[in-house]
């Protein structure tokens, strides 16, 4: 009997990533054309021009500090629930599931693990670029400021630029770098962009960010998503080493596990060595064309040859009419005192006529 090993879920999955017929073949990959390249330039100028800005305690600086003395949180604090659930759009935790969740299905209706893959890379430069810059410049925020007017540089905290603002416009600007087409592209585009900036200036609501942060922020997710082009080689052969992998873990578990040879099925054999009874041959001289008589009723007192129980193999069996019948061993009558026993009773003799 041959057994095989049940699918998972996994199986299913590279299953279908294996269907490659079914991709479809309008999904370009974004490469890194010259306009990009320029607005890659000029986007990481603007960066620069931020860092400095702060780092010398310009204008940019004097206004941090104006927004913060504001307080927009006490000029209008009926909104204040709202924005506490609305920065959560920029939570590196929560949107990071919810924009998995999506790609994960882009991934298995695509048949390509680039969707996921690429969202991996991104978050991964944006842990690696902000958290550097974080460290690197160690900015303190309007909470912990100790020095009014001063850029509260090098004082250990990590709060430029902002996270929020950068995980924001990395996490669903991802969603319309990897769109199908031009139109979706777009308002994707202009989605993510409305998400971030409301982000961005819930922190500076909130009193958690300068204005400078948020602005750094912004910058720092649009390089990650203008620089991930030059990142796609190196996504598309992960993709393949990952189900090189895959086809080497299988064919490893194919040979560990033996298949097994189709063999005779014991019920089989058993059902083939039951005795038949052999078919009736008609009496001489009888119409070989007439219906075969009924079989004769057996006595009560006949002895009966009791069959040892036999397992039917599964499989198609026959229809009552078609079997042999059988009769239960034994009288199910009563015992009873004038009655002779079974073996002394004499065979009984056929009845014939009226």
């Amino acid at each position: 009997m041959r057994t095989e090993r049940k699918p998972t879920r996994l199986d299913r999955v590279f299953a279908r990533l294996d269907r490659e017929s079914e991709r479809p073949v309008h999904l370009a990959v974004p490469s890194m054309s010259r306009h990009r390249t320029v607005l890659f330039a000029a986007t990481l100028a603007f960066y620069l021009a931020i860092v400095w800005a702060v780092q010398i305690t310009s204008w940019l600086v004097r206004l941090d500090w104006q927004v913060m003395f504001f307080r927009p949180y006490q000029q209008w604090p009926e909104i204040h629930a709202f924005v506490d659930y609305y920065v959560v759009l920029g939570q590196r935790g929560p949107t990071a599931v919810m924009v998995a969740a999506w790609l994960g299905w882009r991934s298995w209706r695509q048949h390509t693990l680039r969707p996921l893959l690429a969202l991996g890379a991104s978050l991964l430069l944006l842990n690696v670029t902000v958290g550097a810059a974080k460290i690197g410049m160690g900015r303190l925020g309007p909470h912990y400021a100790t020095t009014i007017g001063s850029n509260e540089m090098g004082g250990g905290g990590d709060i430029f630029p902002s996270g929020h603002t950068a995980n924001a416009v990395v996490t669903w600007g991802i969603l319309a770098y990897l769109a199908s087409t031009p139109r979706a592209r777009r308002w994707l585009s202009a989605l993510s962009a409305i998400t971030s900036l409301g982000v961005g200036m819930s922190t500076v609501y909130l009193g958690t960010h300068w204005l400078s942060d948020v602005l750094l922020g912004w910058t720092a997710g649009l390089l990650i998503l203008l620089a991930l082009p030059w990142f796609e080689p190196l996504i598309s052969r992960a993709e393949a080493w990952i189900l090189g992998v895959r086809d080497r873990w299988f064919a490893r578990h194919r040979r560990r596990t033996p298949a097994r040879g189709p063999s005779a099925a014991p019920a089989a054999a058993a059902a083939s060595a039951r005795p038949e009874s052999p078919a009736p041959h008609p009496p001489s001289g009888a119409d070989p064309g007439a219906r075969p008589a009924a079989p004769e009723p057996e006595p009560v007192g006949a002895q009966r040859v009791a069959w040892a129980p036999v397992y039917l193999a599964p499989g198609p069996h026959t229809s009552r009419p078609d079997r042999t019948p059988v009769t239960p061993a034994g009288s199910r009558r009563p015992p009873h005192a004038d009655r002779h026993p079974r073996s002394a009773a004499p065979a009984a003799r056929h009845l014939s006529g009226g």
